[in-house]
C-alpha cells in the first residue's frame, strides 16, 4: 500500500513538473471570401481549397488566383520556383495550406504565402472548354451547364440565386408565414393541360393497375389550390394602349385574348418602365377559381398581373372565388364538379375571403440582375431539344 501511494506521488509530481509537449495548431479551414475579409491578417496558418483562375511565374516567385465560388475575387497565392508549375494548371482543383499575410499590393488587402499546394484534380487546359482570360458569351457557357458555375458570370448569378431566395424566405418567416410544400404529383388539373405532365411507369412490362394511386396522376408545377388549403391598369385600358401603339406585334391585341411578352413589355415602356399591375382580366381567359368581378357584358374576374421592365409578367394572382355557389356553378359548367369536391368543401366549411399569388423566381432573378435569357439565371436549364445532364 506504501509502495502504491509513494509511486502516486512521484506520477504527480512528475505531471506538474514537466512542460507539456508543443502541439502544432492546426491550420484554420476558410473560404476565399472568408480569407479576403480577413482583419488579422499576421501570419495565421489556413487552408483554402478552391480551383487556379490563373498561374504567373516569375524567376523565384510563383503567383496563382485561387477561387472557390464563394467570391467574385480570387484569393492571390505566393509561392516559390520550387513547386511544379506544370502541375498548376488553370482549372485544376488545389489545397493550399499557408500563412495569410498583408499584401504589399493595392489591388488586394491580404495574400496566402504557400507553405504546401496539394493537386486535388487535374486539368488540362487544352481540353477544357474555358480558356485563361477569355470571357465567353452566355450563349457559350449554356453549352456546359456542369462546368458553367466556375466562371465569374455564373458564379455570381447563383450567388445572388441563393442569396435572394434566403431574403425571401426570411421575409415571409418574418412576418408571420408557414412554409409548406405543396404535392408535385396531383390529379387535379388547375391551370389547363399545359401546366401538366403525365406520370407514366418507366419499365415496359405491363403494370396490372392502371393508376398507381387508384386515379389519374399528374406532376404540376402549379400548387395554388394546395396552399388554399393551409401603378395600374386594367386589362381593357391594356388593349386600348396597345390598340393605338404605332409598333406591329406579331399577336394583334383583341380584347378576350391573352396578352403576350411582347405586350407585356410595351405596356411596361409605355408607362414609364416602372412596375405596372395589370388588373381585371376576361373571366374565360382565367381559372375557375378566380373571383367574379360581376360586372356585365364584359364579365371579368379580379386577377392581377405584375409586369416589370424586361421581363414581362412577373407573378400573377387573383382574389379566391370564396362564395359556394358561384364557384359550384363555374365547376359545373366545365363539368369539374366531381375532381373538385374536395375545393368545394373548402367553401362549405368555414369559408373566408382570401387572395394568392404565384412569383416566376427566375423572372425576378432575370429582373435584378438583368439578364434577358432566362436559361442564364437557372443552374441546370431544361428547354425543348436540349437535356446536356
Amino acid at each position: 500500500m506504501f509502495g502504491a501511494r509513494r509511486l502516486l506521488r512521484v506520477l504527480r509530481s512528475c505531471s506538474c513538473s514537466s512542460a507539456p509537449c508543443p502541439r502544432p495548431k492546426p491550420a484554420a479551414k476558410l473560404s476565399v471570401r472568408e480569407a479576403l475579409r480577413a482583419q488579422n491578417s499576421n501570419g495565421e496558418r489556413v487552408k483554402v481549397q478552391g480551383w487556379i483562375r490563373s498561374v504567373r511565374s516569375q524567376k523565384e516567385v510563383l503567383f496563382l488566383h485561387v477561387n472557390d465560388g464563394s467570391s467574385l475575387e480570387s484569393l492571390q497565392v505566393v509561392a516559390d520556383s520550387n513547386f511544379d508549375s506544370r502541375e498548376l494548371a488553370f482549372g485544376s482543383s488545389v489545397e493550399v495550406y499557408g500563412k495569410l499575410v498583408k499584401s504589399p499590393a493595392k489591388r488586394q488587402n491580404v495574400e496566402l504565402k504557400a507553405e504546401k499546394i496539394e493537386v486535388v484534380g487535374n486539368c488540362d487546359p487544352k481540353d477544357f472548354p474555358f480558356k485563361y482570360k477569355e470571357r465567353p458569351p452566355l450563349e457559350y457557357l449554356r453549352q456546359f451547364p456542369h462546368l458553367r458555375c466556375r466562371t465569374n458570370a455564373l458564379g455570381s448569378i447563383l450567388r445572388v440565386r441563393s442569396e435572394a431566395t434566403a431574403a425571401i424566405h426570411s421575409f415571409f418567416k418574418d412576418s408571420g408565414f408557414v412554409h409548406i410544400h405543396t404535392p408535385i404529383i396531383t390529379s387535379n388539373d388547375c391551370e389547363g393541360a399545359g401546366e401538366l405532365f403525365q406520370v407514366e411507369p418507366s419499365s415496359k412490362i405491363k403494370v396490372p393497375e392502371e393508376n398507381f394511386f387508384d386515379v389519374p396522376a399528374f406532376l404540376t408545377v402549379s400548387g395554388q389550390l394546395h396552399l388554399e388549403v393551409m401603378s395600374g391598369i386594367s386589362y381593357t385600358e391594356a388593349v386600348e394602349i396597345l390598340k393605338q401603339a404605332s409598333q406591329n406585334f406579331t399577336f394583334t391585341p383583341e380584347w378576350g385574348v391573352d396578352l403576350h411578352t411582347e405586350h407585356e413589355k410595351y405596356l411596361v415602356k409605355h408607362c414609364g418602365n416602372v412596375p405596372v399591375f395589370v388588373i381585371n382580366y376576361p373571366l374565360a381567359l382565367k381559372p375557375f377559381y378566380m373571383r367574379d368581378n360581376e360586372d356585365g357584358p364584359q364579365h371579368t374576374v379580379a386577377a392581377v398581373d405584375l409586369l416589370v421592365p424586361g421581363v414581362g409578367e412577373l407573378f400573377g394572382g387573383s382574389l379566391r372565388e370564396e362564395r359556394y355557389h358561384f364557384l359550384e356553378q363555374r365547376l359545373a359548367s366545365s363539368g369539374l364538379t366531381e375532381a373538385y369536391q374536395w375545393y368545394l368543401d373548402l367553401r362549405r366549411f368555414g369559408s373566408v375571403p382570401h387572395g394568392g399569388f404565384g412569383m416566376g423566381f427566375e423572372r425576378y432573378l432575370q429582373c435584378i440582375l438583368g439578364i434577358d435569357n432566362i436559361k442564364d439565371v437557372i443552374p441546370f436549364p431544361r428547354f425543348t431539344h436540349s437535356c446536356l445532364l
